[in-house]
Order: C-alpha cells, then structure tokens, then sequence
C-alpha cells in the first residue's frame, strides 16, 4: 500500500521536498512516526495533517492510495 506524502512551507525546505511516497503505512500515525525517525528535526516543528485535502484530528486510517498533506501553521490577512 502506498500514499504520497505533500510537505508545504518550512517542512519543503526541511526535508529538501515537497512530495514523498510511503510504503506500508497503516494511519497517519504510522506516517508521523515514520518521518520523525528520518527526519528528527520534525519534532521542533508544529502541523497539521490533512487526508485527502481534509484536516484531521487524531489518528486516520490510510489505503492505498490516499494523499497525507504536512502543513505548518499558517496565518490569514
């Protein structure tokens, strides 16, 4: 089963792109604690996470297929 990850503003820069595809990723927790073990700098930053352009809380299940999107915090004006 794969998802691709989208990684928006700071999390771009941090880890060099902006789209990652993952392999055997059960919930948006497997996907969180995936990155952070690649990526140990992710845990000084905050985000959000979206399944498929939706702003979830908590943990999601994932299939095949779906989109997961990191986004930091953002402000409107």
């Amino acid at each position: 089963m794969k998802v691709e990850i989208l990684l928006f503003g700071r999390l771009t820069e941090l880890l060099g792109q902006s789209r990652l595809q993952l392999e055997d990723m059960a919930d948006t927790n497997s996907v969180s604690k995936r990155l952070l073990d690649q990526y140990p700098a992710l845990q000084h930053i905050r985000y959000q996470i979206a399944v498929n352009q939706e702003i979830i809380h908590g943990n999601k299940p994932l299939t095949d297929g779906m989109t997961v999107a990191l986004m930091p915090p953002f402000s409107g004006g």
